[in-house]
């Protein structure tokens, strides 16, 4: 994806930001929640997760679900979007999550359980983990209607950049349907236009047909595409010629 200039929220965020890369901020998550052996409860589609202090500390800066307040200061409750979930527990290796406080689910387990939830689970979490990897941070972006929106870095030091949209090409898929409309085109481009973001488009392609397994994860392909508003004032070749000559 093309990179533009970052939107930082205030003086020397920028500094702040280069000082402490997000991926260095992932791995030191990385080895507290493997150390403190985390566990988190499954409740429905979310995960809640008991973190200790360090920990906490380090799911905040690195932007992993949402903070829960509560009266216990010496350790903290945060809530877990599937994807971010099975990305802390698939990818990274470092959560393990229960039904009951006393089984372990397998990841096999988990996925089917999202899989269950969600039909186009595999895809989005696809999207999620590209984005990821990439070192972005990843929000939803439902306010925005899309999926996600990814950030350089945390959302408090700098504005997202990117709107994303996960379209797959898989039979039966419900968000196959999206974007191949004109009129949902528009809209989108108008609301991302209007919040200074760029449409990312994110398509996620399977080759192959057995979506049961967690091996289809390394069956799909995803292609990215930028998608802006075209103005048709800014593409007129006798544009620069009538401001010469101030033809209105």
């Amino acid at each position: 994806m093309e990179l533009s200039r970052p939107r930082w929220k205030g003086k020397g965020f920028a500094d702040i930001a280069h000082a402490n890369p997000m991926s260095e901020i992932v791995a030191q998550l990385q080895v507290s929640l493997t150390q403190s052996e985390a566990y988190a409860l499954l409740s429905g589609c979310d995960i809640l997760l008991e973190a200790e202090p360090e920990s906490a500390d380090l799911l905040s800066k690195a932007s992993f679900g949402r903070a829960i307040i509560t009266s216990n200061k010496d350790k903290q409750w945060f809530q877990l979007g599937p994807e971010e979930a099975f990305y802390l527990c698939h990818a990274l290796k470092c959560l393990k999550v229960s039904r009951d406080k006393e089984t372990c689910m397998s990841e096999l387990e988990l996925w089917d359980h999202f899989r269950s939830k969600r039909e186009a689970f595999p895809e989005f979490y696809k999207a999620y983990f590209y984005l990821r990897s990439k070192n972005w941070v990843v929000r939803p972006g439902i306010q925005y209607g899309v999926d996600y929106v990814a950030y350089r870095h945390h959302p408090a030091l700098v504005h997202s950049e990117y709107a994303v949209l996960m379209v797959s090409d898989g039979d039966g898929n419900t968000s196959s349907g999206r974007l191949r409309v004109w009129s949902d085109l528009h809209c989108t481009l108008r609301v991302c236009g209007s919040v200074a973001k760029t449409l990312l488009v994110l398509m996620v392609r399977r080759y192959g047909s057995d979506r049961n397994s967690l091996n289809c994860l390394e069956e799909f392909i995803v292609e990215e595409r930028t998608i802006t508003r075209w103005v048709p004032e800014r593409c007129r070749e006798d544009q620069g010629l009538e401001e010469a000559v101030g033809v209105d």
